[in-house]
């Protein structure tokens, strides 16, 4: 069995406005995570993802590139314990 993990992030750059929430989404599909992610006031991004380990670590590694016309300065990554709270990965507002 895959060891879980849970990770919040906050995503700072050129990151609004650039599809990078809607692409979070695709990535969080294709690699098998749940969660959420969303805009905030200062113009980054938060995210919080579940899953197994490494698909989480694949997300947080995505995350660095982020959408074709986003500019990620810094993905900081705080680690937490999983929760297996989330049934999917939505947009959050």
């Amino acid at each position: 069995m895959s060891e879980k993990a849970r990770a919040h992030l906050i995503i700072t750059g050129k990151v609004q406005g650039v599809f990078f929430r809607a692409e979070t989404c695709r990535a969080a599909e294709i690699y098998g995570v749940t969660g959420w992610v969303r805009n905030l006031p200062d113009k980054s991004v938060e995210a919080v993802v579940e899953g197994d380990a490494e698909d989480v670590q694949s997300l947080i590694n995505w995350c660095w590139k982020g959408s074709p016309h986003s500019v990620v300065d810094e993905v900081q990554v705080r680690h937490q314990d999983y929760q297996g709270e989330f049934d999917g990965f939505r947009i959050a507002y």
